[in-house]
């Protein structure tokens, strides 16, 4: 059966990164998705933490390469025609799993179809084909002038934070923290010293507690003088995973219907999450104890279906001034416990 037209776009996604309670990390990864029929294609696929082949933290002659294969101007890197539409966010090694799929022309128009999960040279459509994803045509001058936009360098979103803040200690950590998911940081006490032409390189600028409306108005000036907008932190805590999620979510300029997190609230029983797609999502709280020092608990992971759902949070772990990050593959929140008393 013939393929129905179905419309094709792209938009910028990120993979979450993020400094995780038992040390380990995840890299950060920033991406441009497809949007088959206005929806996300890589939502179609459940639970699946994976990057398109338009990562923008590769060198351009690459995802120059990339765009001009997907338009079908070069060879197909794998056997049967097949390229790869998602990839281990990680390595982006075939053997960790790609999800890869079908290209062809037909007349004026281009077809994705045959999509499997695929580890090795060969794809076995019975065994790990996505039956129900597919085959999609897309009109072939919406398709080429999507792509070919990407051409111009657009696509590289500005991966850089300006932490400002007193606490040099905490902000070095963070900065280092930052970096090693593949986020860029750098501190200063007074933006208004930083050429316009390095302030057009952040996305993102994160003030301490410490820091006055006075000084916070002035960087933000900075910024405007400069011509360039950026997201603004307000520090939470001086917990370094909590800022970091503040930072990631700040970076992602995505639109809000576009993310897996919709929305995240807590109080001292429980945390509400809502989803648009099935996924993995995994809670955890940070508080600081009167000593100051910080607890961590993992609270929840696991898939949660489409929708609004309530988990239970014990009132020990969440007890004083604390905080809930929900993580998915693609979207990071935070949300501030509160502590008032029900209505």
């Amino acid at each position: 059966m013939a393929a129905e037209y179905t419309t094709f776009g792209l938009a910028p996604a990120m993979r979450a990164g993020g400094v995780l309670p038992d040390g380990d990390y995840r890299v950060h990864r920033d991406f441009v998705d497809f949007i088959v029929d206005g929806r996300p294609l890589l939502f179609r696929l459940s639970d699946l933490d994976a990057v398109s082949p338009l990562a923008s933290d590769v060198p351009p002659a690459i995802f120059t390469a990339q765009v001009r294969s997907l338009l079908l101007e070069t060879e197909a890197p794998l056997p049967g025609g097949r390229y790869v539409i998602y990839g281990c966010p990680e390595c982006e090694d075939l053997a960790c799993g790609a999800v890869t799929a079908v290209i062809r022309r037909d007349g004026e128009d281009f077809v994705w179809r045959d999509f499997a999960w695929q580890t090795g040279e060969h794809a076995d459509l019975d065994l790990n084909g996505y039956h129900g994803i597919g085959p999609f045509r897309f009109p072939g001058a919406e398709y080429r002038a999507a792509l070919a936009a990407l051409l111009d360098g657009s696509a590289h979103t500005r991966r850089r934070v300006l932490l400002i803040g007193d606490r040099v200690a905490l902000l070095a950590k963070l900065a280092a923290a930052l970096r090693t998911i593949g986020i860029g940081a750098d501190i200063t006490r007074d933006a208004g010293d930083v050429p316009a032409d390095e302030l057009r390189d952040y996305g993102a600028v994160a003030f301490g507690n410490a820091v006055t409306e006075e000084e916070r108005t002035a960087v933000r000036r900075a910024f405007a003088d400069a011509g360039t907008d950026v997201a603004h932190v307000d520090g939470l805590a001086p917990i370094v995973p909590l800022l970091v999620a503040q930072i990631e979510h700040a970076l992602d300029r995505g639109p809000a219907e576009r993310r897996r997190l919709t929305r995240l609230t807590a109080d001292a029983t429980a945390a509400d999450v809502e989803v648009t797609s099935p996924c993995r999502v995994r809670l955890t709280a940070y508080r600081v104890d009167r000593l100051r020092r910080t607890r961590t608990h993992e609270v929840f992971d696991g898939v949660l279906e489409p929708g609004g759902h309530r988990i239970a949070l014990d009132a020990r772990t969440v007890k004083g001034e604390s905080f809930v990050v929900a993580r998915a593959p693609g979207s990071v929140l935070v949300a501030a416990v509160t502590h008032g008393k029900p209505h």
